[in-house]
């Protein structure tokens, strides 16, 4: 397993977007001021127009591949070598900042589904998904980040809390932590639990990234259940508590994404820009501390 703590040291900035095909050619055109770009891993291994845009975006800025088809949660069927063997010729290629998935799973019976599934927490997931991430991290030669989910449904067997299960996972894999800022508002929101309790269970050297999104309200049962469909700006909720995580893990490279009901580029450069404000303040903070 790679157990190095590769943490990367992102540009000064420390805010970037994820970068959707609508918004490809205004960011060659304008080469707005990022951080860096995040793309989805499974869009590019084909090759072809979309890999060689990459391609050139590469030479002006950093990138992170986020892999969304892995299935790290297991189920019944091993790793797809041929997905983990396209995805390590796609990080040779392009040699990204930081690599990504899904603490989730969507594989089962040589059947692939178009959802991210949850997993019971205990320790034979967590067994399978030390595993499986030992053996990614081997494959490509270099760390990867686990990301926690939002969560809507649990298992009635889960004797471990979901912070604690991924705390284990950075301890026995060396792998480290994507932490999903809206998705820990969107589960504590709908499990009734505290996100600051959730944050604080948390290894502070694990997280390598954030990710912030938008979020909806569906009513359910007559409850609000929160989706995270990243399909809005960032709510002033998680705005708070993205604060307070900057405050408890430090200045770290930070994401914002939309999937859905996609802006103008404009209004997610601006969405990346509060990040950014918030990111500065924080290494103001470290500097003052370190000083002090």
């Amino acid at each position: 397993m790679i157990t190095t703590d590769c943490r990367p040291v992102a540009p000064e900035a420390q805010a970037g977007i994820g970068l959707r095909s609508p918004h490809v050619g205004e960011v060659m055109a304008t080469r707005p001021v990022l951080a860096f770009l995040e793309v989805h891993a499974e869009n590019y291994m084909g090759g072809g127009p979309a890999l060689a845009a990459l391609e050139r975006l590469r030479r002006d800025y950093p990138v992170s591949v986020h892999g969304v088809g892995l299935s790290l949660g297991g189920g019944d069927d091993e790793l797809d070598r041929r997905h983990l063997v396209r995805l390590k010729r796609l990080v040779e290629r392009i040699e990204p900042l930081l690599v990504s998935e899904h603490l989730a799973w969507s594989v089962a019976g040589g059947a692939y589904f178009n959802q991210l599934l949850p997993l019971p927490y205990d320790t034979e997931s967590l067994d399978v998904v030390c595993r499986r991430v030992g053996r990614v991290q081997e494959t490509l030669g270099r760390r990867i980040l686990v990301e926690n989910p939002s969560s809507y449904l649990r298992f009635a067997r889960s004797p471990i809390t979901e912070p604690e299960f991924l705390s284990a996972l950075v301890r026995t894999t060396g792998c480290g932590l994507l932490l999903d800022v809206n998705n820990v508002h969107v589960s504590c929101r709908n499990f009734d639990e505290d996100p600051d309790a959730y944050l604080a269970a948390l290894d502070v050297d694990g997280v390598g990234e954030m990710h912030l999104a938008g979020h909806a309200a569906n009513e359910a049962d007559g409850r609000t259940i929160l989706i995270d469909d990243h399909g809005s700006p960032v709510a002033d909720p998680v705005w708070r508590l993205y604060a307070r995580a900057l405050e408890r893990f430090g200045a770290t490279p930070t994401l914002v994404e939309w999937d859905t009901s996609l802006p103008a580029l404009s209004v997610l450069l601006d969405e990346a820009a509060k990040a950014g404000r918030l990111l500065a303040a924080a290494r103001v903070r470290e500097r003052d501390a370190v000083a002090a």
